[in-house]
């Protein structure tokens, strides 16, 4: 009896350290699994030429002829200035598709996503952009905004993939792409 009633209180004590080392171990593979964090992009540019112009240039769901390293946009679903358009972009052989979400000329602002991700073209997954155009005075304010996931989403991607290449990724295109249309522009 008292063999028995030894064992007990050595169980007793047993149990609460091994339900504090399955917690502990449960809590750190909680935190591991939490994933990427959604990462956002924001860049600005001010243009000196009236914003109906400009937007004339960025509000066409169907051309990036003032993107680079774009080499042509071919649309594969409806008329390029209807929500749910599609279209493919092209920058030489690679792609990436991309859906308009939304269109409001009044407004001068474009919303799209992209739907079929190319993270060797471009490092990032569940990508959704923003373009507007702002009139101030005679000059025009562009801001592109984007909200995105790095390329791979596991817990220690490749550095093609992680955090930094892909905002690296998307400010670099987004500078290019700001410059150029100042450029195209202004002339």
């Amino acid at each position: 009896m008292l063999k028995q009633l030894m064992l007990k209180q050595v169980t007793l004590i047993k149990l609460p350290l091994l339900l504090l080392s399955i917690i502990s171990l449960l809590g750190s593979s909680f935190v591991y699994a939490h994933g990427p964090s959604r990462l956002k992009v924001n860049e600005s540019i001010t243009i000196n030429a009236p914003a109906d112009k400009v937007w004339k240039a960025v509000g066409a769901f169907d051309s990036l002829a003032w993107l680079p390293p774009v080499t042509k946009v071919v649309m594969e679903k409806g008329p390029a200035d209807q929500k749910g358009a599609v279209r493919v972009v092209y920058v030489g052989e690679q792609s990436v598709t991309e859906q308009l979400k939304k269109l409001d000329k009044e407004g001068m602002l474009l919303k799209y996503k992209i739907s079929k991700n190319n993270t060797a073209l471009l490092p990032v997954t569940n990508y959704q952009s923003t373009l507007t155009v702002k009139a101030d005075g005679d000059k025009s304010i562009v801001t592109w905004k984007a909200g995105f996931y790095r390329g791979d989403p596991n817990n220690d991607p490749p550095e093609n993939l992680n955090d930094e290449t892909a905002i690296g990724a998307i400010v670099g295109l987004y500078k290019v792409g700001l410059e150029n249309l100042k450029v195209i522009m202004e002339q």
